[in-house]
C-alpha cells in the first residue's frame, strides 16, 4: 500500500500523509458516531465487526494472512482486547455529551498517562523532563475540564458526566497501550490489530442485555460505515509507521484538533471556548515535547552503538 498510492514522495512524506490520513478518518468515524444515537455497546459493534473484513482484505493483499493470524500469546490479547473496548465504549458514550473538538483534546491525556502507567507497570525509567512534560499535560487535561467539573448556574450535570466518560476512556486507552506495548516484543502489528478487532467485537456483545436498540436504515449505514472506517484508519495509521519513523509521524496525531474543530463548527455548530483551546494547547505542547525528548534520547542511543561497534 505504499509506493502505488503514493509514488511521488518520499517514505518520511508518505509516512506523514499515511498519518494524517488516518487522523482525518478516525475524526470522521467520530463524527458520523455523534449523529447515530445507539447504545454505546452497540457503536462498539459495528466499528470493531464492519472493521475485520477491510483489514483481512488488507492483510490478503499484503500477503500477510498468516502473519496477521498468529498469535503468540492470545491472553495478552485479550487483556489488551478488554481494555480498548472499554476505552471505545466510554469514548463513544461521550461523544453525545461533549463537542467533538473537547473530546478530542481531552483524549489526548492518554499518550500522558501512558508515561506514568509504563512506569509503574513495565519498568520504564522517567526522568524529570518527561515528568514535567506530563505534569504540564495534565494542566492542561484540568483546564479543558474545569467548567464542566466546577460547581455553577453554568454547569451541567449531563456535560459534566459526559467529560467523566471520556475521561475514563482515556485512562482505558492508556492501559490498553500499555498492553500493546509488552504485546510488540512478541507479537506482529497486523496480529495485534486484527485480534483487537475480533476481541472488541465479541466483548461488545456482552452488553446486548443493557439496552441495544434496531437502528434505522439510515443509522445502520453510518454505523457500517464507522467499521469501514476504522478498519481503513487502522490500515492507514500502520502504513504510516511502515513507511517513517513513529517519532516523525506520532506528532501529526494533533493534527486531529484542527480536523474536529473544523468539523465542529461547521458541522454540528459548536463554537469553540478560549479555555478548551488554552487547555488543547498545553496538552499538545507536553505531548510534542515528550516526542521530541524520546527522539532526542534515541538519536543518542544510536549514537552511542555506533561507537561502540569496532
Amino acid at each position: 500500500m505504499s509506493d502505488p498510492l503514493i509514488p511521488l514522495l518520499s517514505r518520511p512524506l508518505r509516512g506523514i500523509m499515511f498519518k494524517l490520513a488516518s487522523v482525518l478518518v478516525f475524526i470522521i468515524m467520530q463524527s458520523l458516531i455523534k449523529v447515530v444515537h445507539v447504545p454505546a455497546g452497540e457503536t462498539v459493534f459495528f466499528r470493531s465487526a464492519f472493521a475485520i473484513p477491510v483489514i483481512v482484505v488488507w492483510l490478503a493483499l499484503q500477503g500477510q494472512l498468516a502473519t496477521g493470524f498468529a498469535a503468540k500469546h492470545p491472553v495478552d490479547h485479550i487483556w489488551r482486547g478488554l481494555m480498548g473496548t472499554v476505552a471505545m465504549g466510554l469514548g463513544f458514550a461521550g461523544l453525545s455529551y461533549l463537542p467533538l473538538p473537547e473530546v478530542t483534546a481531552i483524549g489526548y491525556a492518554s499518550p500522558l498517562l501512558v508515561v506514568i502507567l509504563a512506569a509503574m507497570f513495565l519498568g520504564e525509567k522517567v526522568r524529570m523532563f518527561r515528568m514535567a512534560s506530563v505534569a504540564l499535560g495534565l494542566l492542561g487535561v484540568l483546564i479543558v475540564l474545569s467548567p464542566r467539573l466546577s460547581v455553577g448556574p453554568d454547569t451541567s450535570t449531563r456535560e459534566a458526566f459526559g467529560a467523566m466518560l471520556v475521561l475514563g476512556g482515556a485512562v482505558f486507552a492508556a492501559l490498553a497501550q500499555v498492553f500493546a506495548r509488552k504485546l510488540v516484543l512478541t507479537e506482529t502489528t497486523t496480529s495485534i490489530v486484527f485480534y483487537f478487532s475480533l476481541t472488541s467485537t465479541a466483548l461488545s456483545l456482552v452488553t446486548i442485555p443493557f439496552g441495544w436498540v434496531w437502528p434505522t436504515p439510515f443509522e445502520t449505514a453510518l454505523l457500517i460505515s464507522c467499521g469501514i472506517l476504522g478498519g481503513t484508519g487502522q490500515i492507514f495509521l500502520m502504513a504510516s509507521y511502515r513507511e517513517a519513523d513513529a517519532s516523525l509521524v506520532a506528532p501529526f496525531d494533533y493534527a486531529s484538533m484542527i480536523f474536529s474543530l473544523g468539523i465542529g463548527l461547521f458541522i454540528f455548530g459548536e463554537v469553540p471556548t478560549l479555555t478548551m483551546l488554552s487547555g488543547a494547547a498545553l496538552i499538545i505542547l507536553a505531548g510534542i515535547l515528550i516526542i521530541w525528548r524520546e527522539r532526542y534520547l534515541g538519536l543518542e542511543r544510536a549514537k552511542a552503538r555506533r561507537a561502540m561497534t569496532p
